[in-house]
């Protein structure tokens, strides 16, 4: 389903998807993107469909900020977001960046307040002097509290409230060090929007494994935003993925969003290849192992209907079909069809002798068998009774 909507991020119907892929993303421990790798990745991100792009830090470096500038001179159908410390010199690299938005971080809770130095009246202050100068440059200003959720609710929503009198266009609710979880989530995102119409954004970390689930959970408890990356790519543990978000949204059908999972696959591919990070066989909606099957009674049932054992089609996110494999825990079934494609026809005299010793097999090499050793099976057991379809 599809979501209209302007260019100042304000949407008929549906959340608004913020990618931090070459930001948050890059800052992953040994990930580097060059030039044209992050080129690329934003233009597939735009063709993905998602709303707004955190496309860097400007204040890292001369080649960072023409990166940006270059990327911005591409008009892409989306909003381009510089990321900024609550520094004006930070704020003036943006502007020299060339994007419309800029993000500017505060530290809010007690830790890293101390670890700076600072107290909450320095928060206030900056909020008061550096909001109002950047929104004279650019279109759209956000403000991020970072490590929101180790932060007292008092002082969040104080933030927010002073945030609000300066002018900010939305606030950032980030789980810095990814400790919340959709309880917690439920509970302070329903406190926040009852006390102020600001929108919210939630920037959920991995490091529970729970990050797509906080995020999907922050917009059902009213946040407007959330941010998301592609496979996940982060700091330690990673941050909630967009693919995981972007299935998850299409499949509840209450969220219209124009996202096209259908691009899915292929950008993770690009943006795991671009950062040294194979993408791992588990990973859902991605990996290898999503859509591979072993068991009997789950192959049997796909055979007959490919949604009984999988929530959606992999051809929806731009993979190709789902594969039955055979090992320890297949079924007859399964071993018919695989017999089937490559040209022999099995009776089920001759598909039951085969199940006995492919478990065998298969127990004995602790994986899966490959076609090679199924035709060896086969000519062992088979030979005698050969029947080419």
């Amino acid at each position: 389903m599809n979501a209209k909507s302007d260019h100042n991020g304000n949407t008929e119907a549906g959340p608004w998807i913020i990618d931090t892929t070459l930001r948050d993303g890059e800052q992953a421990p040994g990930v580097s993107f060059s030039a044209a790798e992050k080129i690329r990745i934003a233009c597939m991100l735009a063709k993905t469909g998602v709303n707004e792009l955190e496309i860097g830090y400007p204040a890292i470096s001369e080649e960072e900020r023409g990166t940006i500038r270059t990327i911005s001179s591409l008009g892409l159908p989306l909003r381009l977001t510089s990321w900024a410390r609550a520094l004006w010199q930070d704020i003036e690299h943006a502007l020299a960046s060339g994007t419309e938005a800029v993000h500017i971080s505060f530290p809010i809770s007690a830790l890293y307040l101390e670890l700076m130095g600072k107290n909450y009246r320095w928060v206030r202050q900056q909020l008061q002097e550096l909001v109002p100068r950047a929104k004279e440059h650019f279109r759209f200003v956000s403000v991020g509290a970072q490590d929101a959720t180790r932060t007292r609710h008092e002082l969040l929503l104080e933030f927010i409230r002073d945030a609000e009198r300066c002018g900010a266009d939305r606030v950032r609710i980030a789980d810095t060090v990814g400790i919340a979880t959709p309880l917690s989530v439920i509970e302070l995102v329903m406190k926040i929007t009852n006390a102020t119409a600001l929108p919210l954004e939630f920037h959920a970390h991995n490091d529970l494994g729970m990050a797509t689930a906080n995020a999907l959970t922050a917009l059902e408890a009213g946040c407007k935003a959330v941010s998301v990356s592609v496979t996940g790519l982060g700091e330690r543990a990673g941050n909630a993925a967009l693919e995981e978000l972007a299935v998850a949204l299409s499949l509840s059908q209450k969220h219209a969003t124009r996202l096209d999972i259908s691009r899915l696959a292929s950008l993770c591919e690009t943006v795991s290849i671009a950062a040294g990070r194979p993408i791992q066989d588990q990973k859902p909606v991605v990996g290898k192992s999503a859509f591979q099957h072993e068991s009997g009674i789950h192959c049997a049932a796909l055979l007959k209907h490919p949604l009984s054992y999988q929530p959606f089609l992999p051809q929806e996110v731009g993979r190709k079909d789902y594969e039955l494999v055979i090992g320890k825990h297949s079924g007859s079934a399964a071993i018919h069809h695989c017999f089937s494609t490559m040209g022999i026809s099995l009776s089920k005299e001759e598909s039951g002798k085969l199940l006995s010793a492919v478990r065998k097999a298969a127990g004995e090499k602790k994986r899966a068998l490959t076609e090679r050793e199924l035709q060896t099976i086969y000519r062992s057991h088979c030979q005698s009774s050969i029947t080419l379809s």
